[in-house]
Parts: structure tokens; sequence; C-alpha cells
């Protein structure tokens, strides 16, 4: 795991929703689609709401390498054997040469941002759609949330995948 990828893309959301959901891009948009005034947006706090919204971030951060790096399976087809870690065993000779063969494949940016794009395409969309659906918000409010976490996603996917 490289912990500076995921603090790098944990930063994604924060610096993308600045600029996505200002005012001056798709924020008085998206305001109106979600039902949203000027006065029920403040008395907020902000603290709280940029803090939760940073660890939430790493969630999703963390979990990237999962959708993005393959030789994150390489570990689970060894796991059950208890000598996976245990310098000489089998089990880690065998994880030692898969990943020195296998190690760099698939590891760039655009790699990373393909598996974004395709799960933001594949499982952010059709999430936000659902649910948008059932709260009977518009098409633009489902396209403007679920393009945010899609571009988030590509960003993400590339900085987790790409950066060894």
């Amino acid at each position: 795991m490289n912990w500076l990828s995921i603090l790098a893309a944990t930063f994604v959301p924060l610096i993308i929703g600045f600029v996505w959901y200002n005012p001056k891009t798709l924020g008085n948009t998206w305001m109106k689609e979600a039902g949203l005034t000027e006065e029920t947006m403040k008395g907020a706090n902000m603290a709280l709401i940029f803090g939760l919204t940073f660890v939430f971030s790493f969630f999703v951060a963390f979990s990237m390498q999962f959708l993005t790096i393959h030789q994150m399976a390489i570990g689970s087809l060894l796991a059950d054997d208890p000598n996976l870690y245990t310098p000489g065993s089998a089990a880690n000779n065998r994880m030692n040469e898969l990943m020195a063969e296998f190690g760099g494949k698939f590891r760039t940016f655009q790699h990373g941002a393909l598996h974004g794009l395709l799960s933001g395409i594949f499982f952010i969309f059709p999430i936000f759609a659902i649910n948008a659906l059932f709260e009977r918000k518009s098409w633009k409010f489902i396209f403007i949330n679920a393009g945010y976490w899609t571009l988030c996603f590509v960003i993400m996917g590339a900085i987790v995948c790409g950066w060894e």
C-alpha cells in the first residue's frame, strides 16, 4: 500500500468539489435541483462537514486500490496459508514469484483512471440514479452528482494505481 497516494487521493473530492459545486460552475444549478437556497445553506457546522468529508474521502481513496490495482488480489489467493508472510515458506515464495513477474502490470495512471471511469459509470451513476428517482430529483441533479463522483473516481483511481 502506498499511503502517500491514498492521502493525496483523499484530497481529490474536496478540491474537485470546490470547483464543481462553486456558484460560478454548477453550484447554483445543483442548489436549485436539490431544493436548497442560500438561506438553507447558512448555519451549518462547516468544520464538521469538511472533517467528515475528509474521513469519508479517505475511505473512498483506500478502497480505490482494490478497484484499480489487480495485484491486491494476489494475497487473497494465498491468504488461507498461515505462513504467507513467513519468509522462506512455500506460500511466501510463491507470492514473491508472482509479484516479481506481475507486480508492475497495469500499474499506470491511465489504467487507474479507466477503472475509476468504469466504476463511475457502472457503480456510482446507477446508485445516484436509483436514489434520486425515488427522491423525485431531476436528471440534472443525477448527472451533476454522479458526474462529480465519476470525475473524482477517475482522478483518485489514477493517483492510487499510477503512483507506486
